[in-house]
């Protein structure tokens, strides 16, 4: 019996990469759950400043110094996160990217919580700017019209 060793090692690759996606289906459920929960409460903010430490510091449970506010107006919040980070360490664990892993864990997460506070919030991450690329995370939320 002839077997083909390329076919054999791209079937191999194939479910080794599906097998990295576990544990980042599994943070995702965990990250939504946690949201999911922490959003039963209504949260009322008006103003940037009150969705700041609601969002950054009660949800994301962010430190003071974990956190660098590039911009705080009436309409808009910036900031560049520099926290330790689970799905960052996840994702290097991993060997993957943290512009997808990101993408799917945080930000889906993210803007579903933002959106049970306040539908016309929008949130926005800079991937031009996020770890380990850059020194921090950089995020933006907006009061869409």
């Amino acid at each position: 019996m002839v077997t083909d060793n390329s076919s054999t090692l791209g079937w191999v690759r194939s479910s080794v990469n599906q097998l990295k996606k576990l544990p980042l289906l599994i943070g995702l459920l965990a990250f939504y759950t946690y949201g999911f929960i922490w959003s039963l409460k209504p949260r009322r903010v008006s103003s940037m400043d009150d969705l700041l430490k609601e969002f950054y510091y009660g949800f994301l449970r962010l430190k003071e110094g974990d956190l660098v506010v590039v911009k705080l107006g009436d309409r808009e919040l910036i900031t560049i996160s520099r926290n330790p980070c689970p799905i960052l360490k996840l994702t290097q664990l991993l060997g993957m990217d943290s512009r997808y892993t990101c993408k799917l864990i945080s930000e889906t997460v993210c803007r579903y919580v933002l959106g049970r506070i306040n539908p016309r919030l929008v949130f926005e991450r800079d991937y031009s700017y996020i770890r380990p690329y850059k020194d921090g995370c950089m995020e933006r939320i907006y009061l869409r019209d």
